[in-house]
């Protein structure tokens, strides 16, 4: 499930919404499936847009699933630690001698 909801992609940012931490959680069982998903931040203007995006790329690839159910969470509100590697990698983040992500800085000389 993760996989194909990597797919979609923020809005702002392109960068898939399970590397941008956005999927609190994708789960197929017996009912059918259920995502719970949030935003960067509460009054996020993209809402709507992610809620209809996972719902149809659900619907599209897993046809056989009895239901699907998706549910925005915003608590816990999402921050920066949500981020996967992969998404820190593109904003430009790069892990500093104490393994820590920074912001990489490019310099005009």
């Amino acid at each position: 499930l993760t996989d194909v909801l990597n797919e979609i992609d923020d809005p702002e940012l392109g960068i898939g919404i399970v590397d941008m931490g956005l999927i609190y959680r994708a789960e197929w069982n017996a009912k059918g499936i259920d995502v719970e998903f949030t935003t960067t931040s509460p009054s996020c203007p993209f809402e709507e847009i992610l809620f209809q995006d996972i719902n149809d790329i659900l619907s599209h690839r897993f046809r056989e699933a009895t239901s699907i159910r998706v549910r925005l969470v915003l608590d816990p509100p999402w921050t920066l630690e949500r981020l996967s590697e992969n998404a820190r990698r593109k904003l430009g983040w790069v892990r500093d001698t104490a393994g820590d992500f920074v912001r990489q800085r490019n310099f005009i000389n």
